[in-house]
């Protein structure tokens, strides 16, 4: 991705930074613990806040 479309995105996104593999990772280990047992039919996209549904 060209520098200026992601300084473009950074700009856009209310934590001003893209998201890394790391935090991506945080998401999947969530649901993929016990601490995610009782959800169903969820999803949490992980965008730094750039949409909130």
């Amino acid at each position: 991705m060209p520098e200026q479309a992601k300084q473009q995105m950074v700009s856009f996104t209310p934590l001003r930074r893209i998201a890394t593999p790391e935090d991506v990772a945080g998401a999947v280990a969530f649901y993929a613990s016990d601490d995610s047992g009782f959800m169903t039919g969820t999803y949490a996209p992980v965008n730094g806040g750039i949409s909130m549904d």
